[in-house]
């Protein structure tokens, strides 16, 4: 059937446009398809400990399908919460080192419920320059006004806060997932309490790497428990799942479930999810050695690709970003090394707040030293 013609032209032609000017920067995005069995060496996904395919996970899941179901069937505040849930969120907490969690969906809609709701109207939140798009969205949604401050500077919050009388948060990633680098979180809480204000970081780099035994950023400085802290996780990183939780005093979850949007009209984490993240937090407490491997490998390869003259970010987690001249030739330059079997990330503009191209590497605990070789022989043969 012909389709009518829209009295006022296509409501859609402007797209045309903008996907022309999006290829002429060669920043068009596309779709891979991955198989489920690939030959080719994974430093692309965020599996730091590499427990997404280990027996025990998905065995976790799979228990919890075939007890719960597919689905969680409906919102956590109606049928979505079950036994299952709450002993993730206890056990999250306690590994922690926080009185409380609430889990979502994702870390996505973790990252939105917490500035949402911690951030009202009349309320200043100071938003790191390097935040993840999530707490940006964030920082959008609320109906707090917000100010950016330069990346990884704690003065900067000083002064941002000092402008501003009333209730505030500063909002930061602990690992920023472009460079890898480290928020200094002690030195963020210390500003942030000087003026009473209240500090949420993004742990979804720092779970599983950082801290003793992989408790996360907040634990490794100490932060832990404090009144003041809230910190959000990824489920779908270190632990192998799915799914996104708040971490923090009782209050504050308890405030997340009454006000939080993104946790209240949204469907609950699917059962297997959950019970995958429950498997993959309990191997951690026994093999907490895992952390300290995610580490040593990423170590190893910022050490191989310096000492072979590509210009590499020191790693402070397991994230290894290495510079491109352009974004044509990082695509390039990936596009090389899944050819000669290895699987890299390409970040480019407007995904990179420096406007800044380079290849992103994720460290894995489970890469053995023969791999780590050939992965950094792989991207020196081929860089630009």
């Amino acid at each position: 059937m012909d389709t009518p013609a829209h009295p006022h032209g296509d409501p859609f032609a402007r797209l045309d446009e903008q996907a022309e000017v999006r290829r002429a920067a060669g920043l068009v995005r596309t779709l891979r398809p991955r198989p489920a069995d690939s030959p080719l060496l994974d430093l692309a996904s965020n599996d730091y400990l590499g427990l997404t395919r280990h027996p025990e996970i998905v065995e976790g899941a799979a228990a919890a399908a075939r007890t719960w179901g597919a689905g969680a069937t409906g919102s956590r505040l109606v049928t979505g919460t079950t036994e299952l849930h709450a002993e993730l969120e206890r056990e999250l907490a306690e590994f922690c080192g926080f009185e409380a969690a609430l889990v979502l969906s994702s870390g996505y809609a973790a990252n939105l419920a917490a500035v949402t709701a911690l951030a009202p109207h009349g309320t200043l939140i100071v938003s790191d320059a390097g935040n993840h798009a999530s707490l940006i969205d964030g920082c959008r949604l609320a109906r707090g006004t917000t100010a950016v401050a330069a990346h990884n500077d704690p003065e900067a919050v000083r002064k941002a806060l000092g402008t501003h009388d009333g209730p505030a948060l500063a909002v930061t990633d602990s690992v920023f997932s472009v460079d890898g680098d480290r928020a200094p979180l002690a030195e963020l809480a210390s500003v942030c309490r000087e003026s009473g204000a209240g500090l949420l970081l993004d742990d979804a780099h720092g779970l599983g790497v950082l801290g003793d035994a992989g408790q996360g950023a907040a634990y490794a400085a100490g932060l832990a428990g404090a009144p003041d802290v809230v910190a959000t996780v990824t489920l779908s990183k270190s632990l192998g799942s799915q799914g996104g939780a708040v971490l923090g005093p009782a209050r504050v979850i308890d405030h997340l479930v009454n006000t939080a949007r993104t946790f209240i009209f949204d469907t609950g984490l699917a059962p297997a999810a959950a019970g995958g993240a429950l498997a993959a937090l309990r191997l951690l407490r026994r093999e907490p050695a895992r952390a300290a491997r995610a580490r040593e490998v990423a170590t190893a390869l910022h050490t191989g690709l310096t000492n072979a003259g590509l210009e590499t970010v020191r790693p402070d987690a397991a994230v290894v970003s290495v510079r491109a001249p352009s974004p044509d030739e990082a695509v390039a330059w990936a596009a090389d090394c899944r050819a000669a079997g290895l699987v890299v990330g390409c970040f480019r503009p407007p995904s990179v707040p420096d406007g800044i191209s380079r290849l992103r590497l994720t460290a894995r605990a489970d890469l053995t030293d023969a791999q780590i070789a050939d992965a950094v022989r792989t991207i020196v043969r081929t860089a630009p």
